[in-house]
């Protein structure tokens, strides 16, 4: 960036206390112009030194460091010469910082009540050019925050009809920016997208529908060293080009981009660009993903039906047991293994190992008698229902201390804003204040929409019964998938004891009143 010679700055004597040591903070948002030899920042800098000139006879000097943020947007506090302000003030090196207007500091209230306490802390006073005053008096920061609640407000207008302007282009399916996809290019001039790979984009949707499976998919696309897009921003800068992973792959087999349709806010539009995969096989790449699940379909690592993967445990050791095989010939066995006694030594634990199939036929059989033994069928429905009391108890006291908490924080404001706001550090803790009481409602929201949630985990006994009840007829025709996805539904954990040879099954609350919704 090419800056303009300025003509040498009055020096201060740090020693020399009468004088007033200003330094000249200015900020221009976008880099446009910068490289001209007389910029915003050299206009903002040029009014304030004249500024200062004028107040010589009060003792006032300006400093000679240049503290200019030429791209930086003043909602943020993370601006090198702004830190490197708040660095010298916090040294002792500045007695006055000025400004050429109040939004060239900072656009957020609460950033700007977080500087302000800094200065208090350190005597330093503030000065803004064209709105002629400083926070030396009381009228002065009352009119520097209401200054700057309106420029905090202006550009919450702004951010909200940029929204509303890119939400009206989704609704008539424009491409409103981004990184390009796969498949497409920008048309640089009217910003709309252009057919480009679509072959490419076809044969990998027709490699899942063949194969089934993310990871054989993935690993047929990185054979033929295919990668993501290519694409050089404006500035020259190439982007793109990466290898697929799984996460990549997962996330261009679900764009409705490629059938010519734009998804926003859960809204489907009919886009400006043509599609470029039919869309029954979308749909159908759409199905697979839901029953193969993200991890990767036929290829899943729960690949020998184990229904107890990551639910049963080793009471003795506390410890999971993993489900592990032995082939002898062509006959495999399987069997679920403690993990100490795997690490440690079969010595170490009572339960060693357990044959796979012997427990996962209880654990079947145990939530196959739920339905047919209405007291069991009670006691599951009695410990399900004092599940949900005790977690909803536990929401209900989180509730009551927020609720506390809003009203320590209210009166405190009351109070603050009576004082009339003489103490110095009024602003900051009022800022903390709002900050603590925007968490507190955000967090009083989630709770209550957890005790809503909660409410629809009740479980009706009649309906349970009568889901459990299907359950045997329906369980030899599910899939290995399938039948992992039902027990993982119902079983939150199975504990066995070697030792003594006990096995205890602990139910999901949540998980029964899905199967009851599912199969009634």
């Amino acid at each position: 960036m090419r800056r303009r010679p300025r003509p040498q700055a009055d020096q201060a004597n740090p020693t020399d206390h009468a004088h007033i040591r200003c330094a000249i903070y200015t900020r221009e948002s976008t880099e446009e112009g910068l490289d001209q030899e007389f910029n915003s920042l050299d206009a903002q800098r040029e009014a304030a030194e004249a500024y200062i000139a004028s107040q010589k006879h009060e003792g006032w000097v300006c400093l000679p460091d240049a503290y200019d943020d030429g791209g930086f947007s003043g909602g943020t506090m993370e601006r090198p010469a702004l830190r490197r302000l708040l660095t010298d003030i916090e040294a002792g090196r500045i007695d006055c910082v000025v400004v050429y207007k109040v939004d060239r500091l900072s656009r957020s209230l609460l950033d700007f009540a977080r500087m302000m306490s800094v200065l208090d802390e350190h005597k330093v006073s503030f000065v803004s050019v064209t709105q002629q005053f400083n926070t030396t008096s009381s009228m002065g920061r009352l009119t520097l925050n209401i200054l700057l609640s309106f420029a905090q407000f202006e550009r919450e207008i702004i951010a909200e009809r940029t929204h509303d302007k890119m939400s009206a282009a989704r609704r008539k399916g424009k491409w409103v920016g981004g990184m390009p996809i796969l498949g497409y290019d920008v048309d640089p001039k009217g910003g709309r997208l252009l057919v480009n790979e679509a072959e490419r984009v076809r044969t990998i949707f027709d490699l899942y529908v063949e194969k089934g499976s993310l990871i054989e998919t993935l690993r047929e696309i990185n054979q033929r060293r295919w990668t993501t897009k290519r694409w050089v921003t404006k500035d020259g800068r190439a982007r793109g080009g990466s290898p697929f992973d799984k996460n990549g792959l997962f996330y261009l087999l679900t764009r409705m981009t490629y059938i010519g349709k734009v998804d926003y806010d859960g809204s489907i539009y009919l886009g400006e660009h043509p599609p470029i995969v039919d869309e029954v096989v979308w749909q159908k790449v759409q199905r697979l993903l839901k029953r193969n699940g993200r991890a990767g379909g036929r290829e899943a690592r729960n690949k020998y039906g184990a229904l107890l993967r990551g639910l049963l445990w080793c009471r003795p050791c506390g410890c999971a047991m993993s489900h592990s095989y032995s082939q002898r010939g062509e006959r495999r066995y399987r069997y679920y293994v403690c993990g100490r006694a795997q690490k440690q030594g079969w010595a170490t634990c009572p339960t060693k190992s357990l044959p796979a199939g012997e427990i996962e036929r209880f654990v079947v059989e145990r939530i196959r008698s739920i339905g047919t033994d209405p007291k069991l069928l009670a006691e599951v429905v009695r410990k399900a229902r004092a599940d949900v009391q005790e977690r909803a108890d536990g929401l209900a006291q989180d509730r009551h201390e927020l609720e506390r908490e809003l009203k320590r924080y209210a009166t405190e404001v009351k109070r603050i804003v009576g004082e009339g706001g003489r103490k110095s550090t009024a602003v900051s803790r009022l800022a903390d204040l709002q900050q603590q009481t925007t968490i507190a409602e955000q967090r009083l929201a989630e709770i209550h929409a957890q005790e809503v949630a909660l409410e629809r985990e009740q479980i009706d006994e009649s309906d349970l019964g009568a889901a459990l009840k299907t359950f045997d007829p329906i369980w030899e025709s599910l899939s290995p998938r399938e039948q992992a996805r039902v027990v993982h539904l119902l079983v939150e954990r199975v504990a066995y004891d070697g030792a003594k040879e006990t096995v205890a099954v602990t139910f999901r609350s949540g998980g029964i009143r899905v199967l009851a919704q599912e199969v009634v």
